[in-house]
């Protein structure tokens, strides 16, 4: 039964392969290594994520990783002319098993980030928010250079406590001095309002998503196993270079 299976298995990752250009089989068995060609459940499949979708196995759906590969490239170039012009990219990735891969790859590439709960308004009342960021910063800014001292104990310890409840939300956003030009989204299932607020500002959306979700509410999906942190790890991998913002490319050059 095992022979079965992984014949059944090899047999359909031979017939993407055979649909992908020699320059791209390395990137396509990276994607298969990392577990992006699994779906969820055929049950849970959202009806327009059919045309994205190779096949079932065993009741579970196998991704089309020719056309995510084409669709991935697409994604890419897109973020490159976001960065190009001067923009930011706002990664967003509450799931725990985003948390970390987005923090990181926003830090490498001096774009913004949210991992914890989205905070309403954070794009559509944009202003409101970021005087938020920017208290944030002056209480950071004070506490480093000492001017909590003038404060009581009782006193010291509302502000420390005050810091590290804000830490946890406005960290990331706190070099977002203004609109991002796009935004990247791991799991956008977990992520509506965010997605919601990004098209009522007019913000184009990046998202890699799996079966379940609705593609059409992107500009740019990216079908895979987005319940895998290797899946997620690797696509941010990959966007990575077109991500990084000029201050961040000089750096690694000069590294």
């Amino acid at each position: 039964m095992a022979i079965q299976t992984e014949t059944k298995e090899n047999e359909i990752i031979e017939t993407q392969e055979a649909k992908v250009s020699p320059e791209d089989l390395l990137t396509l068995q990276e994607m298969i290594d990392a577990g992006l060609i699994h779906g969820l459940a055929k049950s849970k499949t959202h009806p327009k994520m059919k045309p994205y979708i190779h096949s079932t196995r065993s009741g579970v759906e196998v991704i089309d990783l020719v056309q995510t590969i084409s669709l991935l490239k697409k994604a890419s170039e897109f973020l490159k002319s976001v960065v190009d012009s001067g923009k930011s990219v706002l990664l967003v990735g509450t799931a725990a098993i985003a948390k970390q891969g987005v923090k990181n790859s926003a830090e490498k590439t001096g774009n913004p980030y949210v991992i914890e709960r989205w905070i309403g308004g954070t794009l559509t009342n944009f202003k409101i928010v970021n005087g938020r960021v920017q208290h944030f910063k002056k209480l950071l800014a004070d506490k480093e250079a000492g001017n909590l001292a003038k404060y009581t104990k009782k006193e010291q310890l509302m502000i420390e406590r005050e810091i590290a409840k804000m830490a946890a939300i406005f960290t990331g956003l706190k070099d977002m001095n203004e609109l991002p030009g796009a935004m990247l989204v791991m799991s956008p299932s977990e992520n509506k309002l965010a997605i919601a607020e990004a098209k009522n500002a007019g913000i184009p959306v990046v998202a890699f998503l799996n079966t379940n979700a609705d593609p059409t509410t992107v500009e740019y999906p990216i079908p895979g196993n987005d319940k895998l942190s290797t899946s997620i790890e690797w696509v941010l991998n990959y966007l990575e270079p077109n991500l990084k913002r000029n201050n961040e490319r000089g750096n690694s050059q000069t590294a």
